[in-house]
């Protein structure tokens, strides 16, 4: 990175910089109710009171779409607004993420590689790709001192000094270990396998096709100034702006609310010219086992949050200065981010997540149209209706154009969504049968006999004694 750090802004900049920058323009949707908007800018302002900020500057977007941005400040007067840059902090993992994920889909790699196959001398204990992703490498949390956040990365010019002589805390694997280093490893083989700087990987990649222009590696003005609160006092002082160098893909870009819910609505849906539907969803899946009141986890460089019954996927961030929290919610069509200038104090996240719950409860999402489906294919009509695994009943429903789906009628047996694939067969989505497969078997006469589902034979009747049953049936029957 070229670039020279700017010093942290003096007071009167914190919340409102005087450098003028044409705002990007963010595409609109339906208006909030008034009550909507109301609601968002009172939780926004507690939070910038309460959490005792210089600024803090909160947006929603809809459906793909911003739909509210408001900012506060100290200043009368003087409040940001969804142009002006904030450092985000870890949501920057969310974006070299998708750059590893890119290479996957490309080929180029496999999560399941050791991260030792692409950078020689690295990782011990094999880790994976797939588990820095996951923050479950085992490797250490921070880097050997001094604290990387608030230092000049010339402190740390190799790998070596970004892991130290013992970085394995933990077993390959074992236990979710959030790991700053691990991401510094992710931003290097984005480089080794590109052959550029992850930075201008990221700008080309990702940044340029989702129009997000105000998000860069250092601050472009105007820009908001990092601070210190006083714990006990309300005094504060300026945080040190460094580059932090090989640590830079834990946490060093900064970006805009507006800029950010475009990043919030791609994490929702994908982009095809960045990455597909299909592996954000991935992203957006829990990578380690959670247990099963969980309430909270992480996918693939994305943090995972269970609230008030809702899913919440997005990241949270905080360098030495600024707190960032981004959070959406897929089935309500709802995201948030919420964006500040101070070391400690606000809670971020929650009140991201306030902010999505407020749009979701108050203007709830109308479900689409029934309408119904373009063809009937007779062959998949009829493997619609009731099955039994054994004696346990199911019915099988056809979606979309060949999707189906196959629910326990009971409540008490494994369902799932299946995706159609070329050759006949389906792809399990969701639940147990994630990844597995459903196959239609058909006797010499060409008629179905059962479905096989990993093994597992569905049949028309319980216990069918046409049906090529596991273990066979008894002769006699039922009794």
């Amino acid at each position: 990175m070229s670039e020279t750090p700017e010093p942290p802004a003096a007071p009167s900049e914190a919340a409102a910089p005087s450098t003028p920058v044409p705002a990007t323009a963010v595409p609109v949707a339906g208006e909030l109710l008034p009550a909507t908007r109301r609601a968002l800018l009172h939780r926004l302002a507690r939070a910038q009171s309460e959490g005792r900020t210089p600024s803090m500057v909160g947006a929603v977007v809809r459906d793909g779409a911003t739909v509210w941005t408001s900012g506060r400040s100290m200043m009368e007067g003087h409040g940001p607004d969804g142009d002006t840059q904030y450092r985000i902090g870890s949501l920057t993992k969310g974006f070299v993420a998708v750059l590893v994920m890119r290479l996957r889909d490309e080929g180029l790699l496999d999560l399941t590689d050791p991260v030792e196959r692409h950078l020689p001398g690295t990782v011990p204990g094999g880790a994976t790709i797939a588990q820095l992703l996951a923050h479950t490498s085992g490797l250490a949390a921070e880097t050997p001192g001094p604290w990387w956040e608030r230092t000049a990365g010339e402190l740390r010019p190799e790998p070596a000094d970004v892991l130290g002589t013992a970085p394995l805390k933990h077993p390959v694997g074992r236990v979710h270990h959030y790991s700053n280093p691990g991401y510094a490893l992710l931003g290097a083989l984005v480089e080794k396998v590109r052959g550029r700087a992850w930075g201008d990987v990221l700008r080309a990649e990702v940044l340029e096709p989702l129009g997000m222009a105000r998000t860069s590696l250092l601050p472009q003005a105007p820009h908001a100034g990092g601070w210190a609160v006083h714990p006990w006092a309300d005094v504060m002082q300026p945080e040190p702006l460094h580059d932090t160098g090989l640590m830079a893909p834990a946490g060093q870009l900064w970006s805009t609310a507006d800029d950010l819910c475009r990043w919030a609505a791609f994490l929702a849906a994908g982009d095809e010219r960045v990455l597909s539907a299909a592996s954000v969803a991935e992203m957006r899946t829990p990578a380690a086992a959670p247990a099963p009141d969980w309430d909270a986890g992480y996918g693939l460089g994305v943090q995972l949050l269970r609230r008030d019954g809702r899913l919440l996927a997005g990241h949270t961030g905080s360098m030495p200065g600024f707190l960032a929290a981004l959070w959406v919610s897929v089935e309500d069509g709802v995201g948030a981010v919420v964006l500040t200038n101070v070391t400690s104090g606000p809670q971020v996240a929650t009140a991201a997540a306030d902010l999505v719950a407020i749009v979701a409860e108050n203007e709830p999402r109308f479900p689409a149209p029934w309408r119904p489906r373009s063809s009937a294919d007779p062959a998949l009509l009829a493997l619609t209706g009731p099955w039994y695994w054994g004696t346990n009943p199911f019915v099988l429903r056809l979606e979309a154009e060949r999707d189906i789906e196959l629910a326990a009628l009971n409540g008490r047996g494994r369902g799932a969504r299946f995706r159609a694939e070329p050759d006949g067969t389906w792809t399990g989505l969701d639940g147990y049968y994630a990844g597995e497969t459903l196959r239609v078997v058909r006797g010499d006469d060409g008629e179905v006999r059962h479905l096989d589902l990993g093994s597992f034979v569905f049949t028309r009747e319980p216990y069918d004694p046409d049906a090529d049953v596991p273990g066979g049936v008894d002769p006699d029957g039922w009794r």
